[in-house]
């Protein structure tokens, strides 16, 4: 429009108009402007939406007459984009979205130095004293799966229960959907008898049939009245962001004044950060707060407070897997447009002469570009539909997977920014797999294209190396997922081949907490007394004994010291603590190595004593014999034996020092697990043992066994569950690059059929054109996978952090992937060369 009123102004210029009434005048001339430039957008627009619509028409109207190769790339790309938009939603409830509380990037996690826990005490005056957070907030660490006994109300069951301070939901912003929280009065009372607890959404809804009226009813809770005060909303999952893996069932408030509360550092601490407050300034005030504490409080454990986001405490330590199969999944995407390009290309073959009819009519080649750009977008969109469906099944699947122990595994769902990131996908791998083959039409002459027999857009040998090159990066890329899977499986197999310290395999364990109150030590030592020798009664069961801690389930530990050793405050050698029984040892199978286990004899009226593991005794006594030696800790014991170290906290952490203490001499522990060995499947004894155990307490809950394999399975999940997701993508990216070299070498077959025609009448044998077909192909896969090989020794670095067991650029991980990628491309290219072989040459000649 400038133009047309400049060129109106030169007019009236030359007839003898100044320029500024000229341009004035040409102005009033043209009119309004703004009128003008909608007038001529909404012109441009409606031309657009027409051209596309009739793009739209004629991709669709092409899928009908192609209905076996758009059912085809519907189904890859549907796949492709299926993975990506379960991926992307698996890191995006973990990693991208914000955690369920209110304002959660002011939330912080308050360790105590490598320590989970801190002592109630410190976090008292913590949140007296400091200035840079609103409030502080926490919950006992003392809690077992299990813990309380529900009774009255049909079958007795056992709950998982969680202290909490009073503050804890409002600090979170947790508001009870139904009922209210816990008051001021209900915080001060006894730890071991609360008055009122919160039912958690799932528990009341599985329970209780999400009975609204259960809010002010009495539950017995180990046996115990309980007033219920309401419900959590479904939005609060407490175990998927603090304890992964664990269902609670309720809250209890935590007296923090009551002296019969557990003692020691048994409190993980979340404060909220004042307006405008770092953690780098909350975390220096902190550290001046401890030397203070410990300077006041000599007689407390030490403290040294660390400080992190919450967000990084709960997700921090997924984020190098998640990296990972964000990259995996891209590589997938990868190698899914490279195939359906090379399809693309090879299906232009059939289409050149409608190409060059249309430019042959005026269409320009923006108009080819685009009607080719749309017919891959569309074909793409349809396939993310399908991948959508399959996102949303995956993502299902996924929430409902308990036996991974994964943060916020259960918030996974597919939402609007995967709705968001399932659109994007799809236009850009629409794009990406139709710009080559969209190219290739721009560049179509059209006097060949026109030509009965001409391979024009796709045949000839200078098309070939574009398909070839497609195929080797097809190659490439699935060598380095095949690299990469193998690696972390290679890994995986490591960790289950690691020496657990413990025999998992018929090994079962039930909590057998008695419904009635113990009173002495002496009562305790009746009931364990009672209860081993009925559960030794059980007809399959080999070996029975009583523990209050399951090996890689729950942990707690001591500072502690032999007799003569004198260390500084905080820096005593820590050790795992264990209360069991007689007959644990051989029931959990761990192995003696000198000395004795824990008999009956060892009771409060017998001398103190201590068995301890390996590392214990090497910590303690380096190089002398640890029998016979004392500890000063929990009033002076005396090592009678030494068993194997275990594996509680993980199987990839070294087993650290552990002793056991006889659970007939000491009170000093939450849990009694019944822990069993068995000639028979576990499962089918829980029915035996309740019937043996109920003369002794009718109220025992015993429906189920927890296995030790089943605590191995879960303490291994979170790897597996890596494992599972690469290897599954490793294996798609494998079929897809077998698929691509089954089209390239096929095409080619097809194209020579005369050539091949030809050989065949000279005298080539079969033998001869499959040997010649198979090096063609062994070709493509070797630059494939050389390439393939270069660049994942370079990106298996990146998996550093996640190997265990091996390096990576471990030889025989690298050497197995290549054969495994070598022999799929071998028999993805024989399939073809064995049907060029059985060509009737006479056929051949005549073939056009």
């Amino acid at each position: 429009m400038e133009f047309h009123i400049e060129s109106m102004a030169d007019d009236l210029v030359a007839e003898g108009m100044s320029r500024s009434d000229a341009r004035a005048a040409a102005r009033r001339k043209f009119g309004n402007m703004t009128h003008n430039s909608e007038e001529a957008r909404s012109v441009w627009i409606v031309r657009w939406m027409n051209d596309l619509a009739q793009d739209l028409r004629q991709a669709f109207r092409g899928m009908r007459r192609d209905a076996g190769f758009a059912a085809f790339t519907i189904l890859i790309a549907g796949l492709g984009i299926g993975a990506s938009s379960t991926v992307f939603s698996v890191v995006n409830a973990l990693l991208l979205r914000p955690l369920p509380f209110r304002d959660p990037g002011r939330l912080v996690w308050i360790s105590n130095g490598d320590n989970y826990t801190t002592q109630a005490e410190h976090y008292s005056d913590l949140r007296e004293l400091n200035q840079s957070f609103s409030d502080l907030t926490g919950w006992s660490s003392y809690y077992r799966v299990g813990d309380k006994e529900l009774t009255g109300i049909g079958e007795p069951e056992r709950l998982t229960s969680v202290p909490v301070t009073g503050n804890f939901f409002e600090l979170l912003g947790v508001r009870p959907a139904i009922g209210r929280s816990f008051t001021t009065e209900e915080c001060q009372g006894q730890y071991s008898a609360p008055p009122a607890m919160l039912l958690s959404f799932n528990f009341w809804r599985w329970r209780f049939a999400s009975d609204p009226n259960v809010v002010g009813r009495k539950l017995m809770l180990n046996s115990k009245p309980v007033t219920v005060v309401g419900v959590l909303p479904a939005s609060f999952d407490f175990g998927s962001v603090f304890a992964p893996g664990t269902p609670i069932d309720v809250f209890i408030p935590w007296p923090l004044m009551d002296k019969t509360k557990p003692r020691g550092n048994t409190m993980p601490i979340v404060g909220r950060l004042k307006p405008g407050v770092t953690v780098q300034a909350a975390q220096a005030e902190f550290t001046t707060l401890a030397k203070q504490l410990e300077s006041q409080h000599p007689e407390r454990n030490f403290i040294a407070p660390r400080l992190v986001p919450l967000e990084q405490h709960v997700s921090g330590p997924m984020s190098p897997a998640l990296f990972v199969l964000a990259w995996a999944v891209g590589v997938v995407m990868l190698i899914v447009c490279a195939n359906l390009s090379n399809l693309q290309l090879a299906r232009l073959g059939t289409r050149q002469k409608e190409m060059a009819l249309r430019a042959a009519l005026g269409a320009g080649r923006s108009r080819l570009l685009r009607q080719m750009l749309t017919e891959s977008v569309a074909l793409s969109c349809c396939g993310a539909v399908l991948g959508l469906i399959l996102a949303v099944a995956g993502t299902r699947e996924l929430a409902h997977l308990h036996a991974f122990n994964l943060p916020l595994l259960e918030s996974i769902r597919v939402d609007g920014s995967a709705l968001l990131f399932t659109l994007l996908a799809a236009a850009a791998s629409g794009v990406l797999f139709g710009l080559l083959p969209a190219f290739r039409v721009m560049m179509l002459s059209l006097r060949e294209g026109m030509q009965d027999g001409s391979r024009g857009l796709s045949g000839g040998k200078r098309h070939a190396w574009v398909r070839d090159a497609l195929v080797i990066s097809e190659l490439t890329f699935a060598c380095i997922l095949l690299v990469g899977a193998g690696l972390l499986i290679r890994s995986f197999l490591r960790v289950l081949d690691v020496n657990l310290g413990f025999r998992p395999d018929r090994a079962a364990a039930l909590r057998i907490d008695p419904s009635f109150r113990i009173s002495s030590l002496a009562q305790q030592n009746s009931f364990i007394d009672e209860v081993l020798q009925r559960a030794r009664s059980v007809p399959g069961i080999v070996a029975a004994g009583i523990t209050d801690v399951l090996p890689l389930r729950d942990d707690r530990g001591w500072g502690v010291s032999a007799v003569g050793q004198v260390y500084e405050k905080g820096h005593e050698p820590e050790t795992f603590v264990r209360v069991v029984s007689d007959g644990y040892f051989e029931a959990a199978g761990i192995p003696l190595r000198s000395g004795r286990t824990f008999t009956e004899r060892d009771r409060a009226s017998s001398e103190r004593v201590v068995v301890i593991n390996e590392t214990f005794a090497r910590t303690l006594w380096p190089g002398q014999n640890p029998l016979g030696q004392q500890i000063t800790t929990n009033g002076g014991r005396r090592v009678v034996g030494v068993v194997a170290d275990v594996r509680h906290a993980a199987l990839e952490t070294a087993s650290g020092s552990e002793m056991y203490l006889p659970m007939r001499q000491t009170g000093d522990y939450a849990a009694m697990q019944l822990v069993v060995r068995t000639a028979l499947a576990p499962d089918s004894l829980a029915a035996g043992i309740r019937t043996a155990l109920r003369p002794i307490d009718p109220n025992l809950p015993v429906r189920e066994f927890v296995t030790f394999q089943d605590l191995v399975d879960r303490a291994v999940s979170p790897r597996k569950f890596l494992v599972l997701l690469l290897a599954g993508f490793a294996a798609f990216a494998m079929i897809l690059a077998s698929l691509g070299i089954y089209a390239v070498i096929s095409y080619s077959v097809a194209q020579r059929t005369q050539e091949i025609g030809i050989r065949m009448a000279l005298g080539a044998s079969a033998t001869d054109l499959q040997s010649r077909i198979l090096l063609r192909t062994l070709g493509l896969a070797a630059a494939g996978l050389a390439l393939g090989m270069a660049a994942s020794r370079v990106l298996s670095n990146a998996l550093g952090s996640l190997l265990f067991g091996v390096t990576s650029g471990d030889p025989v991980t690298f050497i197995a992937m290549g054969t495994l990628l070598l022999a799929v491309a071998a028999v993805a290219g024989y399939i073809p060369a064995w049907r060029a072989s059985r060509i009737d040459p006479m056929i051949a000649l005549r073939s056009n």
